[in-house]
C-alpha cells in the first residue's frame, strides 16, 4: 500500500478530512459545503470570473494597503501614547529617534494611497455597471467601506497632535453641528424638544459626541485613538469579509454589464 494511501486511511486523517479527494463533481460539492473555509465560496463559478483579463485591480490593491496599515499601525502602537504630554513628542521620536521610524512614514503614505485606491475602485465599479443586480448589496457594502476608510483617515489625522491636526479636526468637527436632527445647528434639531426643553444642545449634539467635549482636547485624542485603532478597523475587517464573500457568490469579479 502506497504511503499516501496509508496516511489517508488513518483515523487522524479521517477525523480532519471527512470526505475523499475531490476527484469528481459530487465529492467537490461535498468538500466545498463541509469545509469551514471553503463553504464561504461557491461550488462553481463562471469561467469568465477566474479568467485572466484586464483589470485595474484596485480592490485587491486597497486590501493590500489595508494589511500594510494594520501591520505598521500595530507596530506604531508600541511607541505611541495617546496623551497630551506624550503624543506630539512620541511622533517626533518615531521620526528622529526610534529604530525603524520609517514605519510611521509607511503608515502615513499607505493611508493616502488607500484612499486613492478605494476611490478608483468605486470609479471602476461604477463605469462597468457592477452596482446593478445581482450586485447591488455588495455596492452598498462597498460604499460603507469607503465611508469607513475616510473615517480612518479623519480619526488618524489627529493623533500627531500638532497644530495642523488640532485645527483640521476643529474645522471638520464643526461640520457635525449641521447634522440633520443630531446637530445643534442642523435642520430639524429645533423640533426635538420635551415640554419646551431642547434635546439637542451644545452639550448633547453630534459634535459633542464626536469630540467628547465642546472643543478638541484630551478626551478627543483618546476617543479618536480608540476609534482609529480598534473600532473602525474591526468594522472594516468584517465588511471586507462580507465583500469578498459576496464577490465570489455573485460570480466573481464583474466585467462591463
Amino acid at each position: 500500500m502506497p504511503l499516501l494511501e496509508k496516511i489517508t486511511e488513518t483515523q487522524l486523517w479521517k477525523s480532519v478530512f471527512r470526505h475523499p479527494m475531490p476527484t469528481d463533481r459530487r465529492n467537490r460539492v461535498v468538500v466545498m459545503l463541509t469545509n469551514f473555509f471553503l463553504h464561504l465560496h461557491p461550488v462553481s463559478v463562471r469561467k469568465q470570473g477566474i479568467a485572466l483579463s484586464y483589470t485595474w485591480c484596485m480592490g485587491g490593491t486597497t486590501f493590500f494597503l489595508f494589511i500594510v496599515e494594520v501591520v505598521t499601525g500595530v507596530l506604531l502602537m508600541f511607541y505611541y501614547r495617546p496623551t497630551l504630554e506624550h503624543a506630539y513628542n512620541d511622533i517626533l521620536a518615531l521620526r528622529d529617534v526610534t529604530t525603524l521610524g520609517i514605519l510611521r512614514e509607511l503608515h502615513r503614505w499607505g493611508a493616502h494611497a488607500m484612499v486613492i485606491a478605494v476611490w478608483l475602485h468605486m470609479y471602476r465599479v461604477f463605469l462597468t455597471g457592477s452596482y446593478k443586480p445581482p450586485r447591488e448589496f455588495n455596492w452598498v457594502v462597498g460604499v460603507l467601506l469607503l465611508v469607513l476608510t475616510l473615517l480612518l483617515s479623519f480619526t488618524g489625522y489627529l493623533l500627531p497632535w500638532d497644530q495642523l491636526a488640532i485645527w483640521a479636526i476643529t474645522v471638520g468637527s464643526n461640520m457635525a453641528r449641521a447634522t440633520p436632527f443630531a446637530g445643534v445647528e442642523g435642520p430639524g434639531a429645533s423640533l426635538l424638544n420635551l415640554n419646551g426643553v431642547k434635546l439637542i444642545t451644545n452639550g448633547s449634539d453630534a459634535k459633542f459626541a464626536l469630540l467628547g467635549g465642546r472643543a478638541v482636547g484630551e478626551m478627543t485624542l483618546n476617543r479618536f485613538y480608540v476609534l482609529h485603532c480598534v473600532a473602525i478597523p474591526l468594522a472594516v475587517s468584517l465588511l471586507i469579509m462580507i465583500h469578498f464573500w459576496r464577490v465570489r457568490k455573485d460570480g466573481g469579479i464583474s466585467g462591463p454589464m
